[in-house]
């Protein structure tokens, strides 16, 4: 799935700490969110795993489920 900037809508470029904007050359960090609720994940890091849990009733969120959305820095 492709994310798109917030404010030109054109496709965002992946980074290290996020995500880049060559229209707007505006740096984003990516915020995981529900795919059904579209609210934020709450992170939930143990032993070297990494899981995404939904506090409005869905639940946990498989990684190749989770909606990421950009938020500016």
């Amino acid at each position: 799935m492709e994310t798109i900037c917030p404010d030109c809508r054109q496709p965002l470029e992946q980074t290290a700490g996020g995500a880049h904007c060559a229209t707007c050359d505006k740096d984003f960090q990516l915020e995981p969110r529900c795919p059904d609720c579209h609210q934020p994940l709450e992170v939930l890091k143990a032993c070297g795993a990494v899981d995404y849990f939904c506090q409005n009733g869905h639940g946990l969120i498989s990684k190749k489920r989770v909606d990421w959305q950009p938020v500016p820095r």
